[in-house]
C-alpha cells in the first residue's frame, strides 16, 4: 500500500511539471497590443500624379483598405497623424502636424473619414511629427510602430534620423518602417536612417510594401542558435546567451543554450522589429552583431563557439586556503577570467596567459586549449618559511635564480617579523634589519632552500 502510494505521488508530480512547463521553465510573457500609427505626409507635392490617380489618392484608398484589414485582429490599434495639410505652403507652418485620430478600439471607420478629408496642401516637417508622435503613444507597455509614408524630404531643417534615434533609445516606439514615394535614389538614404526604408516605384510596389511591413509586425517569428565546434558541427552547448536591443543596449531574452537528444537547438520567440546583437557568454565571450532576422521564419544563427577545459589542480595538501589564477589570452594584458584550483572552467579553443597567484607567483605562457579535451595544470605543493623570531622590524624575502639575479618576492610585517609564510620550491634569500639596529651594516642576510611539503625555519639575529 506504501510502495502505491509513492507511485502515485511521484506520478501527479510529473503530472504537475507537464502541466506547468516544468517547474523551472520561465513563464511565457503575454503577448503586449501592438499599436500602429500612420504618420502619413499630406504636403502639397502629394497631389502630384502618380500613373492613372495622384499620390494622395493611392495612399487614402490602400491605407483604408489596410486599416479594414487590421481590424480584425483583437491585439492591434491604429491611430492616424498627418502633416502638411493645416495650412499652405506660403505660410511654410512647420509646426502643420496633427493627430487626427488617436488609438481605440474599432476606429477604422474613423480613421477612413478623416483619410477622406485630408487635402494636401503644405510643408513636410518630418522632424516636429516625429517628436509629436512620441506623445500620440499610451504610456503602457506595447509593440509601438511608425509608418511614416512621404514623399519628400524634411523641409522645416530638422534632423529626423536623431529624432527617431533618440525615440526609439527612449523606446517611445520600436524602429519605424518608412515608404518613399517618388524619392530620389540620392536622396534615400536621408529616409534610411529614420527606419527601415522602402521605396514605392510604383502603386504595385506601394500595394506589396504595405503588407509586407503588416507581416513584419504582426507575424510570429522565430530564431535557433546554433554553437558550432571547430568541424562547425552545432556540438556546443550550456552556455548562456543574451539577445540585446543593439539600439538601446539593454537585455531583451536571456537564455541557456539547450541541445535535445537528437542534437536539435530549441526555437526561441522573439520581436522581429528590434535590432540585436547576440552574446555568447563562453571565456571569452563571442558577439555576433547587428543579427539579419526575417520577420514571420525561424532564423537560424550559427556561431563558431568550439570550447575545451582547463582543470587546475595542486598535487598534496597545501596551505593556501584559496589559490586563484588570472587567464589571460596570450599575449594580451586584460584578465579574462580567475580560476581557482581545483575547479574546471571551459575556454575558447586557442592559447592563454596563467599568473598562479603563489608565493612567488607562477607564469605559464601559451597554454593551449583544445576542442573538446581537459588541459590540466599541475604546480607542486608548496614549501613553509618559519620565522619564530618576535621582532619590529624591516625585511623583504628574495628568490634566487640559477643565474645569480634575485627576484623581490614580498616584505615582512614591520610590527612582528614572526610568520608562517607559503613558498614554492626553491632557492630564496631573507634580508632584515631589526628597528632597534643603529646602522644598515646591522642587516640580517640568509639564504635558505624551500622543499615541497617541509618548512624550513630561518631565525632572526642581530649582527
Amino acid at each position: 500500500m506504501l510502495r502505491w502510494s509513492k507511485s502515485i505521488a511521484t506520478l501527479l508530480f510529473l503530472l504537475m511539471l507537464s502541466a506547468t512547463g516544468g517547474a523551472f521553465a520561465q513563464e511565457k510573457k503575454p503577448q503586449p497590443k501592438t499599436r500602429i500609427l500612420f504618420l502619413l505626409d499630406a504636403s502639397g507635392s502629394m497631389m502630384a500624379k502618380w500613373e492613372n490617380s495622384d499620390r494622395m489618392t493611392v495612399a487614402k484608398n490602400l491605407l483604408s483598405h489596410l486599416v479594414d484589414s487590421l481590424d480584425q485582429y483583437d491585439n492591434v490599434e491604429v491611430a492616424l497623424r498627418a502633416y502638411g495639410h493645416q495650412f499652405g505652403r506660403e505660410r511654410n507652418d512647420c509646426k502643420d502636424t496633427k493627430l487626427e485620430v488617436p488609438f481605440g478600439e474599432d476606429n477604422a471607420t474613423a480613421i477612413k473619414k478623416k483619410l477622406d478629408a485630408i487635402v494636401p496642401r503644405g510643408n513636410t516637417p518630418i522632424t516636429y511629427s516625429l517628436q509629436q508622435a512620441a506623445g500620440d503613444f499610451p504610456e503602457d507597455r506595447s509593440r509601438n510602430v511608425v509608418i511614416l509614408i512621404t514623399d519628400g524630404l524634411e523641409s522645416c531643417g530638422g534632423d529626423p534620423c536623431a529624432t527617431s534615434e533618440a525615440l526609439q533609445k527612449k523606446r517611445i516606439f520600436l524602429r519605424p518602417f518608412v515608404i518613399g514615394i517618388g524619392i530620389e535614389p540620392q536622396q534615400e538614404q536621408q529616409l534610411d536612417c529614420i527606419g527601415q526604408y522602402f521605396n514605392a516605384a510604383d502603386i504595385k510596389t506601394f500595394e506589396r510594401v504595405l503588407s509586407e511591413i503588416v507581416t513584419q509586425t504582426l507575424s510570429q517569428t522565430t530564431v535557433s542558435v546554433e554553437l558550432l565546434d571547430e568541424q562547425n558541427r552545432p556540438r556546443e552547448t550550456g552556455v548562456n546567451m543574451t539577445f540585446v536591443n543593439a539600439m538601446t543596449g539593454e537585455a531583451e531574452y536571456d537564455y541557456v543554450h539547450y541541445l535535445d537528444a537528437n542534437g536539435k537547438t530549441d526555437v526561441l520567440d522573439v520581436d522581429a522589429l528590434l535590432p540585436y546583437h547576440l552574446v555568447v557568454y563562453t571565456t571569452p565571450p563571442v558577439v555576433e552583431s547587428n543579427l539579419k532576422m526575417q520577420p514571420g521564419k525561424n532564423n537560424v544563427i550559427r556561431v563558431k563557439a568550439p570550447q575545451g577545459e582547463l582543470y587546475l589542480r595542486q598535487d598534496g595538501p597545501s596551505p593556501y586556503r584559496l589559490l586563484n589564477t588570472i587567464v589571460r589570452q596570450a599575449g594580451t594584458d586584460k584578465t579574462l577570467h580567475v580560476q581557482s584550483f581545483g575547479e574546471r572552467h571551459r575556454y575558447l579553443t586557442g592559447k592563454y596567459d596563467l599568473e598562479i597567484l603563489t608565493v612567488p607567483r607562477i607564469m605559464l605562457r601559451n597554454v593551449e586549449v583544445k576542442q573538446g579535451e581537459t588541459n590540466t595544470i599541475t604546480i607542486p605543493p608548496p614549501g613553509q618559511l618559519a620565522i619564530p623570531s618576535q621582532v619590529q622590524g624591516y625585511g623583504s624575502v628574495y628568490e634566487l635564480h640559477e643565474s645569480g639575479a634575485q627576484r623581490w618576492v614580498c616584505n615582512l610585517p614591520e610590527d612582528n617579523s614572526k610568520v608562517t609564510l607559503p613558498l614554492q620550491p626553491g632557492k630564496y634569500k631573507l634580508v632584515y634589519r631589526m628597528k632597534s639596529a643603529q646602522s644598515s651594516k646591522f642587516t640580517f642576510v640568509q639564504d635558505f632552500t624551500i622543499r615541497s611539503g617541509a618548512t624550513t625555519t630561518v631565525r632572526i639575529f642581530n649582527r
